[in-house]
């Protein structure tokens, strides 16, 4: 094991899980932390930083979309949701609450790793696409190679997904983007949650997000960003 693996923490109440989640992704070549409860995972969260984390939906005290919800106002940390509700609105809620991919219990220990793989190439540094000058509207500065949203010199916190979704906009300003494209490159798995990601990129970066000024859907089509 080095550093360089990518290091995960993992938040389930269920201990049977958390160990088999450990083990196998250990396996797999992930540094690997478990942690029971909310609780637990804000004290290890203390003194370490991690690559990703995995968060159960239903834990006692704490739920895994109220310490999501809550490490979002803070950190950009890829979340991966466990959950055992298998519903679009279930799914949909951990996407509002700031998490960047879920996966239904139970699910195929093939797809976990795959969906990890996913998330950790969409948070890694990458060669920046054209353009690599900041792109600015309004008060907003966006920095497409570092990733970085600031809105007065202030620095607003983004997911990784909102990260990429905004790089895909920032290299064709005033060029309608389709659902699909979007979703493809970090936008989640369904129209409906490239929706979502929107309205949430929307609540950060548009003086009223009821009556978007840059950030506009073009009905039918897709989504177009406007920077004057």
């Amino acid at each position: 094991m080095t550093d360089q693996q990518p290091h995960i923490l993992v938040v389930d109440d269920d201990t049977r899980l958390r160990e088999l989640l450990r083990d196998y992704l250990m396996k797999n070549d992930y540094r690997v932390t478990v942690a029971e409860d909310a609780d637990d995972a804000r004290r290890y969260m203390v003194s370490l930083q991690y690559d990703l984390l995995i968060l159960d939906v239903m834990m006692p005290g704490e739920t895994g979309l109220e310490l999501a919800k809550s490490i979002r106002r803070s950190s950009d940390v890829p979340i991966l949701m466990l959950t055992a509700m298998g519903e679009a609105d279930d799914r949909i809620a951990g996407l509002e609450h700031g998490a960047d991919d879920y996966l239904a219990k139970p699910f195929e220990p093939r797809e976990l790793l795959l969906r990890l793989q996913s998330l950790l190439r969409r948070a890694a540094p990458r060669t920046p696409l054209v353009p690599v000058e900041p792109l600015d509207f309004g008060n907003f500065r966006f920095d497409v190679v570092r990733g970085e949203m600031t809105k007065d010199g202030d620095v607003i916190h983004l997911t990784s997904s909102e990260v990429s979704v905004l790089r895909l906009f920032a290299n064709r300003i005033g060029v309608t983007i389709s659902r699909l494209e979007i979703s493809e490159n970090g936008g989640g798995g369904s129209e409906r949650a490239v929706d979502v990601q929107i309205a949430r990129l929307r609540r950060k970066i548009e003086p009223d997000a009821r009556t978007p000024r840059y950030l506009q859907t073009i009905w039918g089509e897709g989504y177009v960003l406007w920077t004057d």
